[in-house]
């Protein structure tokens, strides 16, 4: 993963070449016989966005024109509000759908399909030039990050005596980000209980500029996007309940060592949508073993088992509805968990 910026830069131009003349040659022909070409439309999650973009492309170039992918990037939250107003084939979220949104999309006739499709990290950067801090633990996140927080927790030395007496300056996830969900949950016990004096968005390119041209920055947001800038950001490790300080990484975020920052990531599908055999083939082709593993990790992200993928497969299949990733209090459970009993 360490050329990972340098990789998708090359391949993205490649891609880029390839695509065009496809797409030619395929108008060429739809023009002749009098066909357009099938639409899906997908929205939500940046944080899952980069998988989703990366599937989209090599789908495209397989179906040679025959079915075009669109890929918004509007937050979990604002994707599954198109979802379920019926306007999207796929929403991916960076969270489980929330009880109000399954309320908007029964209300509107929506079934959906959930389905597990990856894992992420959430993963805290600061500048390179930061020599002061390493790891953080649960408590001082809270206390940077909790809404009592806000114009109290200014400088980094009300962290730390030791640290130097500078602005403390936030880059986080917006609220229509399920990142920002998922980070208040674990952190402050709270879902969308933060401070607001800080730089917040859904589009973690600008979160990614922002930490890397302040030196007294700290953010956070998803791993692929801190492995396509490593250059230019430092992470943090983060200290779990075992008292270990561990940075984010495959064999981490799998074995259950970086918590509580490790979390599954989603594509909720329109069963009725699901009736388009473009969608299908998408999804065909995103599950595809050697696609659900390579393109998965070469953006950054760190796939299912192998078995839960079958599992996963199981579910899309005989078309299972309705969401299992929350428990009766509302809490985020883990893949294991919600697939045990299928």
């Amino acid at each position: 993963m360490e050329f990972l910026a340098q990789k998708r830069f090359a391949a993205g131009c490649v891609l880029c070449l390839l695509c065009l003349a496809v797409l030619m040659l395929a108008g060429c022909r739809k023009a002749g016989s009098g066909q357009s070409a099938e639409l899906i439309q997908i929205d939500g999650s940046s944080t899952v966005y980069p998988i989703i973009e990366a599937m989209a492309e090599e789908f495209q170039i397989a179906e040679q024109g025959a079915v075009n992918v669109t890929v918004g990037i509007s937050g979990s939250g604002g994707g599954l509000k198109k979802f379920c107003r019926g306007e999207l084939a796929i929403a991916n979220a960076s969270r489980p759908i929330e009880a109000s949104e399954i309320r908007n999309c029964q209300r509107a006739g929506v079934n959906f399909i959930e389905l597990p499709i990856a894992y992420d990290a959430i993963t805290l950067v600061v500048h390179p030039h930061n020599q002061w801090v390493q790891s953080l633990d649960v408590a001082t996140l809270k206390q940077i990050w909790e809404p009592q927080a806000q114009g109290r927790v200014t400088r980094w030395s009300d962290l730390n005596p030791d640290f130097p007496d500078a602005s403390l300056n936030l880059y986080g996830a917006g609220p229509d980000s399920g990142t920002f969900d998922y980070f208040t949950a674990v952190i402050n016990g709270d879902e969308r209980a933060s401070r607001g004096d800080y730089t917040a968005s859904e589009d973690d390119n600008i979160l990614v500029r922002g930490v890397a041209n302040d030196k007294f920055a700290l953010g956070y947001f998803g791993l692929a996007y801190y492995h396509e800038n490593s250059n230019q950001l430092k992470a943090l490790a983060v200290i779990n309940q075992q008292g270990n300080a561990v940075l984010p990484s495959l064999d981490s975020v799998r074995g259950g060592a970086y918590q509580p920052l490790s979390r599954p990531v989603f594509m909720y599908v329109n069963t009725q949508m699901l009736q388009q055999k473009g969608v299908r083939r998408f999804l065909d082709f995103f599950f595809a073993p050697k696609n659900r593993t390579e393109i998965i990790t070469w953006v950054g992200y760190i796939p299912l088992a192998e078995a839960t993928y079958e599992r996963v497969l199981d579910i899309l299949n005989q078309e299972r509805t309705g969401s299992r990733f929350r428990d009766d209090a509302g809490h985020v459970v883990s893949v294991e968990q919600a697939l045990h009993l299928l």
